[in-house]
């Protein structure tokens, strides 16, 4: 086998959503497996809608997902003159046509095709119009122009690595359009010349594209190229079941990005989408692609989860080290307002770790660091039932203490106060950090120190 190079050819229409993670993170691991190349391709000849700033956000978004490209990126609107050729050659053996049908007429033909109980393909009106006719209406009326694809006879074959060979009979596919009435391109014809032009070996992709691919196959080898292998894999779906793209709702990168989301989750999370068999221990993107056997990937849709991706999140956030979580918690806590410094931030990402879903949970315990943050309804209500005597005693109590010792004050106050259990943990877990539940209490109050502990234990006695 030649040297395997793949590509990612997104649009820059907008922002890299969670199809597009999958077609290029499976693209870069086949890539990478083969020890070929990876190429990133922006197929921009839409001119009207690319624009720079999503270059810059799909590239930004593709280096934080680990998914470095070789080369410098390639841009589609570069072989521009590469296209005209392929279709004025297609044209010049009678392999593509104008066609001068109407939006209207060519509805009209579908209907009476359906009601035939024929499929909704073109009839053909145009392609075999006489030389003559068809120079005199290209001079003066609008036009598309399409491959001649259609026989009664012949087939197309579209070499797949999951698929073996696929099959497709040339009385089944259409005349599809490659050229629209205002001039440009559709996406078969630039995408297949391309992959052609920049030497692509194998295209992953859903299988949603297979006609795509019998369409592109008949042309390229027509043209004297050889079609690229293919992968065609099952349809990544929405949790509801629907076919997920960004026009559905999925979500952006930089929304995840802004969630303060893991890479690693993502990477997690999407992979393992039809390798059902992938080692829990498989927690690096290198570690992924020499447990994932791409050529056997599973061929049915996949069904994606928010839930599986947080929670990839949530067990890598735990195994962060605390010079990682402190970094993060400033970042989150700076945009609520709140200034740490590094120090108080590393002593906090130390008592913290094991007790965060997302970093952003860190809002919830932000008594800690001010004593001045207000207790909720339902808390205050659970301090009231308590009683400031309690209060009183665990103040004192606190005084008692030679050093910071959880278990000592905790003995010491049930002692003096009768209470125990959740009587007497609970009141002073919620009047330290504002929340029923947490990090270790023994933790806490190191944390806090003397002077802090004792704020807070006098800052609830006289709310009470």
């Amino acid at each position: 086998m030649s040297k395997v190079v793949t590509r990612f050819a997104p649009s820059p229409t907008g922002l890299m959503h969670l199809g597009n993670v999958r077609t290029a993170m499976l693209n870069w691991m086949f890539a990478k497996k083969m020890g070929g190349k990876f190429l990133l391709r922006f197929e921009d000849t839409d001119q009207s809608r690319s624009e720079q700033q999503y270059i810059d956000a799909l590239k930004e978004d593709m280096l934080w997902l680990g998914l470095q490209w070789d080369d410098e990126p390639l841009f589609q609107s570069k072989h521009a003159e590469q296209h005209r050729k392929a279709l004025d050659k297609l044209a010049e053996d009678n392999l593509a046509y104008p066609c001068f049908c109407s939006e209207s007429t060519l509805n009209l033909d579908r209907k009476l095709a359906t009601s035939r109980g024929l499929p909704p393909r073109y009839n053909g009106r145009c392609r075999h119009l006489s030389a003559e006719e068809r120079a005199k209406r290209l001079a003066t009326e609008t036009h598309t122009w399409r491959l001649a694809v259609h026989a009664d006879e012949g087939e197309v074959v579209v070499p797949d690595l999951l698929r073996n060979n696929v099959h497709f009979l040339r009385k089944d596919l259409d005349d599809p359009v490659v050229v629209r009435s205002d001039g440009t391109f559709t996406f078969l014809l630039p995408n297949a010349i391309d992959d052609a032009v920049d030497g692509i070996t194998h295209v992953l992709r859903g299988d949603d594209h297979l006609t795509n691919s019998a369409y592109q196959v008949w042309m390229l080898e027509s043209l004297g190229y050889t079609a690229p292998v293919c992968l065609h894999h099952g349809l990544l779906l929405g949790e509801d079941g629907a076919k997920l793209s960004k026009r559905t709702g999925s979500h952006s990168v930089s929304e995840l990005r802004e969630a303060g989301l893991f890479p690693e989750a993502l990477q997690q999370a999407m992979i393992r989408l039809g390798h059902p068999n992938i080692s829990d221990d498989a927690t690096t993107m290198e570690a992924l692609t020499a447990n994932t056997d791409i050529e056997h990937l599973s061929t049915s849709s996949v069904r994606w989860s928010n839930d599986d991706m947080w929670r990839w999140h949530t067990k890598i956030l735990h195994g962060q080290p605390d010079e990682i979580l402190a970094p993060l918690l400033i970042t989150v806590l700076a945009k609520a307002k709140v200034n740490l410094p590094e120090d108080k931030a590393l002593a906090l990402a130390h008592i913290m770790a094991g007790n965060l879903n997302k970093v952003e949970d860190v809002l919830h315990f932000k008594r800690l660091l001010n004593v001045n943050e207000p207790l909720n309804a339902e808390d205050l209500n659970v301090l009231k039932e308590t009683g400031a005597e309690f209060f009183e005693q665990a103040i004192s109590t606190w005084h008692d203490l030679n050093e910071i010792d959880w278990q000592a004050w905790t003995s010491l106050l049930k002692d003096a106060s009768g209470k125990k259990g959740k009587q007497l943990f609970l009141p002073l877990r919620l009047a330290l950090t504002g929340q029923a539940h947490g990090p270790e209490m023994s933790r806490v109050v190191l944390f806090l120190g003397k002077e802090q502990v004792e704020l807070r234990l006098k800052g609830v006695l006289g709310t009470l």
